[in-house]
């Protein structure tokens, strides 16, 4: 089971609205974008980066206690509205990793303001087309449940459990896995989770780039990683493995080395 360490989180005032934002330790800034099913808490992964980096990993608008905010109803607007996030909080060029979804809007940030990024790290990513429109590309976790939804999720869902809604859970981790699910789905169903145009303007992203892959992920596959990293000039690619869509969870002793030997 994944646990979380402690919580860090805080709310903080944004235009528009408010940003649920958990940051902890010290050095070299370091932004954290989850992905649909969003943060669980202060995990494992933000402690272990935190001891040595400054890590800051907000829920996106509409997710965990983050409000809506009126106009960010896009991918697209997420990435306009975490450049203007960086550049108020004095951060750029900034280092930023992103899971799943948040890779997705990572790449976007790096797209639109390449200066802006001065390192990336995609981790399981959503966002891109890599085969023909009739062809499935990226799963649907969506509409599965109990022990088919841990099995896409996980290489070991004997091991490790997602919160999934259920009278279970803490309420407040209830709610926030609630609103997760359902603002996923607002930023990405239609086209389903990915940009149709992104494949092709990846080639404006100039940081260097880590692609990092769970080496038995069920809802991305490897292929589908390698088509990514191979869109980005220069991008290398790492497979996790004995890992499915969230090797920061299942195996995160294999990935913090990787990604911190690349960030410093």
């Amino acid at each position: 089971m994944t646990e979380a360490v402690l919580d860090h989180a805080e709310i903080t005032p944004v235009s528009g609205g408010e940003l649920e934002m958990r940051r902890g330790g010290t050095g070299r800034a370091v932004l954290l974008l989850h992905g649909s099913y969003g943060w669980w808490g202060w995990e494992t992964v933000h402690e272990r980066l935190a001891a040595q980096f400054d890590v800051i990993a907000p829920s996106h608008p509409g997710f965990g206690r983050s409000t809506r905010i009126p106009g960010i109803d896009t991918v697209d607007d997420l990435a306009y509205f975490y450049l203007d996030l960086l550049a108020e909080m004095r951060l750029t060029p900034a280092r930023v990793v992103g899971f799943g979804l948040g890779g997705w809007i990572a790449a976007e940030i790096a797209v639109r303001s390449p200066e802006a990024v001065e390192r990336l790290v995609l981790v399981d990513s959503v966002g891109i087309k890599v085969s023909d429109r009739e062809t499935r590309d990226i799963g649907d976790p969506f509409i599965v449940s109990g022990p088919e939804l841990q099995g896409m999720l996980w290489r070991d869902p004997e091991a490790h459990q997602a919160p999934v809604p259920g009278p279970t859970l803490e309420p407040q981790l209830l709610e926030a896995v609630l609103r997760n699910l359902e603002s996923a789905l607002y930023y990405g169903w239609k086209p389903y989770m990915h940009n149709p145009k992104l494949r092709q303007r990846l080639h404006r992203i100039v940081s260097p780039t880590l692609v990092v892959w769970g080496g038995d992920d069920r809802i991305v596959s490897l292929t589908y990683g390698r088509a990514f990293a191979e869109s980005i000039p220069g991008a290398h690619f790492v497979e996790i493995p004995d890992a499915g869509h969230y090797p920061h969870r299942e195996q995160v002793e294999k990935f913090i080395p990787a990604v911190v030997d690349f960030l410093k």
